[in-house]
């Protein structure tokens, strides 16, 4: 089944939304963070180490401003290590990132009426090489052997959009076959 019109990122954006999987993912990484000893320990330790603390006559504060004290000093540096953490969590190809990666695939594949996976495995790509050729020669004009714009687009640059993927696409020779 074909979908008539191009799925956009906003598209598959929006249904993760309205089902409430970015919701879900974003308490999964919360979660991770929280129990992410190494990023306790450092935030603890950047506290003890504080100059706001440290402070002959900080005792004599309230909390407030100590606590308003402390933010100043030490928010940058501590959102930048946890915002580490959640890209080391995001990008982590075997726990929440791939996670992401498959949800978002599953997603665009339901949108789009194709059937999943859209990257197969690299055992799966060996054994199907032979099928590339095939679906290159069945994409290739009888008048013109190069393929239209939309027929590449549609083809390879919304998969390439859906998993935010950098790989390169096959391209196709004068020939119609797909080069590798």
């Amino acid at each position: 089944m074909e979908s008539s019109s191009l799925i956009t990122p906003e598209d598959v954006l929006e249904s993760l939304m309205n089902d409430g999987t970015i919701d879900a993912m974003r308490l999964k990484i919360i979660n991770q963070l929280k129990a992410n000893e190494e990023l306790k320990n450092t935030t603890i330790k950047m506290a003890e180490q504080s100059k706001v603390l440290n402070t002959p006559g900080a005792e004599k504060q309230t909390k407030r401003e100590l606590f308003d004290a402390l933010r100043q000093e030490l928010e940058t540096s501590v959102l930048e290590k946890a915002s580490k953490s959640v890209w080391e969590l995001i990008l982590d190809n075997n726990g929440l990132g791939k996670e992401i990666s498959e949800t978002v695939e599953r997603v665009f594949c339901r949108l789009s009426g194709r059937e999943p996976p859209l990257f197969p495995s690299n055992v799966d790509t060996q054994s199907d090489k032979g099928k590339d050729v095939e679906i290159g020669k069945e994409n290739s004009d009888s008048t013109s052997k190069k393929r239209k714009f939309d027929e590449v687009n549609s083809e390879d640059g919304a998969d390439e959009v859906a998993s935010g993927s950098s790989k390169p696409s096959a391209a196709s020779d004068d020939s119609g076959k797909v080069a590798k």
